[in-house]
């Protein structure tokens, strides 16, 4: 028997990395899970994995900062997957500069993806969650929340991300609804390689700096980040809520 036996997740951004991480073991742990991502045959991969591990999934195209968008895929995971009990709001991008050089777009963008995509998922699983008077809601933060140069507008959003967080839980807990955060530190992914060429140098040489600065001496990869979801989802964890985990090997610390 698995923790997540008889459960429907869904997961926004699994196309790839964490997204497709969190997917995969949420499936490993029992749950039939929907990969979300802003076009269906991008989260094709990740099912076929699921599926080829003895789980159960689909895939949904749908763009997160569309309110309709999301309300119809919500919609068709309780049609397909008989209810939506778990939703994790990963679906995330980075448009990385300073200050005075970052456009309103690049603001809107990731404000808009991470942090109105948040709250139009969560709006719009609620409404399931409350009548079943069950449901796990998780969302991605960052280390980044904390301030970090050449991401304000990021930081805004995963710091935004907390305090969304700690609202629901209050408004939420009454109905038997948890909602917490996790917030990575350094991970292996595409926006990470992507960061390591912003700065010029290659992915392995920021790895390997990163790594350095972080007292476990390593740096973060997608299963860690899944390992933790996969508690906050489980009814191991039904008297936390409202919490942000740093999942960062340390670097937090001081």
């Amino acid at each position: 028997m698995g923790a997540l036996d008889g459960r429907a997740a869904l997961v926004t951004g699994a196309a790839r990395g964490i997204g497709a991480a969190v997917a995969k073991r949420l499936a490993a742990d029992g749950a039939a899970v929907a990969v979300l991502d802003l076009d269906a045959s991008a989260g094709q991969s990740t099912v076929d994995a699921i599926v080829a591990d003895g789980g159960k999934a689909i895939a949904i195209g749908a763009d997160v900062t569309n309110a309709e968008a999301i309300d119809a895929a919500v919609d068709q995971v309780v049609a397909e997957l008989g209810s939506i009990d778990i939703l994790v709001n990963n679906a995330g991008v980075t448009r990385d500069n300073l200050l005075f050089k970052m456009s309103e777009q690049d603001w809107d963008t990731v404000l808009g993806v991470h942090l109105k995509g948040a709250f139009l998922a969560s709006k719009a699983a609620q409404k399931h969650m409350v009548k079943a008077k069950y449901g796990k809601i998780v969302s991605l933060s960052s280390v980044s929340a904390l301030g970090n140069r050449g991401q304000a507008n990021y930081s805004a959003a995963k710091m935004g991300i907390q305090g969304f967080t700690r609202t629901l839980a209050i408004e939420l807990g009454p109905f038997g609804i948890t909602v917490n955060a996790v917030a990575p530190g350094f991970i292996v992914t595409e926006m990470t390689a992507a960061t390591a060429e912003r700065l010029g140098v290659t992915p392995e040489q920021l790895q390997n700096a990163t790594a350095e600065v972080t007292p476990v001496r390593r740096v973060g990869q997608p299963d860690d980040i899944a390992n933790a979801i996969a508690f906050f989802v489980s009814d191991a964890s039904s008297f936390i809520t409202g919490q942000t985990l740093y999942v960062d090997g340390g670097r937090k610390i001081g």
